[in-house]
Parts: C-alpha cells; sequence; structure tokens
C-alpha cells in the first residue's frame, strides 16, 4: 500500500479546528503533482497546529503565507485564528527541480516568495485565490500558474520520483541500502538523486514515512504495543525509535498516543501500553 505522509499531528483535534479536502490536478500535471489540498477555518480563537516536516515541496496561498515551501527537517506550528481559506499544491517528492534552477537541496528548511520561481503569473493567482469563492476556482488559478510555468520532466526527474515512491510502496524498507538495491543503484548514486532533486538525504525520507505511520497508529483507539512497533518499522531497539519519533514530533509515543486518545469518545483510557 503506498503511504503519503499527512505532516498533520494529533488529525482528531485538528478535524475539529479546520476543513482539509484533497483534489487532483490538471491532466497536464498529474507528473508534478501529488495533490492539491484546500484549508478552511472559521475561529474565534486561535489554534496552533503543528505540522510534521517532510520531502515534499508545497506551493501555498493563505494570507500572510503565499510561498514556495521547500522539504523540511523540523516540527513548525502554524497559528490559524480568523475566517481564511486558501490552497497549496502538494509536488511529488522529487518533481520540482524542472521548475528551479538549482539543486532541491537549497530549499530545504525554507520559504521563497512565489513570483521569484513563478514571476508574474504568482500575482494573479494570489488575487484570484484571495477572492475565490468555490474550490474549482482556486484549484484552476494554481493549475494553470503551473502549468504555464512547467517544464519537460528529465530522466534523473524520474528516477527520483520513482526512488521516493518505492519507499511510500514498501515499509519493509528500512535503510538507505536497502533502497539502493530496490532501484539497482550504488548509496552514494541515490544520496546524489536526493540531493539535487528531493531536497532531503534517503535516509531522512525513509526515517519521515516510518514516523508519520508510527503517528497513525499510536493515534487508534488502542494504541499498539511500543516494543512490537519498534520491531514493526524496522527499529533495532525501542529507545531509539523513542528517540526518533519525539525529535520528529515532539512528544515521546506515550504522550502522543494519551493526547490522541483525550478527543476519541469512548476510548478507553488504560488503553496500552506504555513507556
Amino acid at each position: 500500500m503506498r503511504r503519503i505522509p499527512s505532516g498533520i499531528l494529533n488529525e482528531r483535534t485538528a478535524r475539529t479546528k479546520f476543513t482539509l479536502t484533497r483534489h487532483p490536478p490538471a491532466p497536464e500535471l498529474r507528473e508534478f503533482v501529488e495533490h492539491h489540498w484546500v484549508l478552511r477555518w472559521n475561529l474565534a480563537e486561535s489554534h496552533d497546529q503543528q505540522v510534521v516536516g517532510e520531502s515534499s515541496v508545497h506551493l501555498t496561498f493563505f494570507p500572510g503565507a503565499c510561498g514556495v515551501y521547500g522539504p523540511a527537517h523540523q516540527l513548525f506550528t502554524h497559528r490559524l485564528s480568523g475566517r481564511v481559506h486558501g490552497i497549496g499544491a502538494r509536488i511529488r517528492p522529487g518533481c520540482f527541480r524542472p521548475f528551479l534552477d538549482a539543486p532541491v537541496r537549497t530549499l530545504a528548511d525554507r520559504s521563497v516568495d512565489v513570483a521569484a520561481i513563478f514571476g508574474p503569473g504568482a500575482a494573479i493567482a494570489e488575487k484570484t485565490i484571495r477572492n475565490a469563492r468555490t474550490d474549482e476556482e482556486m484549484i484552476t488559478a494554481i493549475d494553470n500558474l503551473l502549468i504555464a510555468c512547467r517544464r519537460p520532466i528529465t530522466r534523473a526527474t524520474r528516477a527520483a520520483a520513482e526512488a521516493v515512491e518505492t519507499i511510500a510502496a514498501d515499509p519493509g524498507i528500512t535503510r538507505v541500502a536497502e533502497l539502493a538495491a530496490a532501484l539497482g543503484l550504488s548509496v552514494r548514486a541515490v544520496q546524489r538523486l536526493f540531493a539535487e532533486h528531493v531536497g532531503t538525504t534517503p535516509k531522512w525520507a525513509i526515517r519521515i514515512y516510518r514516523l508519520n505511520e508510527a503517528a497513525r497508529l499510536l493515534a487508534a483507539p488502542i494504541p499498539p504495543d511500543y516494543a512490537d512497533l519498534a520491531t514493526r518499522l524496522g527499529y533495532s531497539d525501542q529507545p531509539h525509535f523513542i528517540r526518533d519519533f519525539r525529535a520528529v514530533t515532539g512528544a515521546p509515543p506515550a504522550e502522543y498516543a494519551r493526547c490522541a486518545r483525550r478527543l476519541m469518545p469512548g476510548a478507553p483510557d488504560g488503553a496500552k501500553p506504555g513507556n
């Protein structure tokens, strides 16, 4: 089963604060764009939403957050308040390089103005999206901007996308050497491919898929045994898993699971088990 990290922590709480819908891109963009995501919220009190870093580039149009956001390695927080709508395009990992006159690693952990990459059409898209009344108007605006600026996909771009797809499709890949063997490449070649086209290391990409999966399982009504989960995710020991999970999400697994259950009607309080 192919995995797409949502990045949103404590999703049950998040669903009470905003609506999130995903939409396919125009047919011409399906090689480049995973999906468009539309967020709407109407909040009398502000809400801080935590998001885990991941290996995609996102093109976003929101008040105060119009930009191209590179792959991220840190947990970050968005403050939501008032009545807002906007849209983002989740670029398929490995597929932003044709839009960028530099390796994607130069975008890692930072954002740039949309116009710096997409030119004057960015202002038109931003105005259309700001005044849009429907999802369809926003989708058309972001599609038109990307279509106007797209370039041919290269063989290396396809290889990078395939590498990330291999991770997404196979939870059994937990080491860079395993990924390299699956792709028929050397470890060094895979590392170069990721630096140029994905913007993260392959080790980080594998890690973020594993830990997004862990967050999903820990938020279940009865979370799994942590030692079993660590083994299932390919960790050699439970402490290593706990350290990684805390580094990425900001909380150890036990705390994350307890927080996820607080808003879960009927969830058993003694639901398992923890460390």
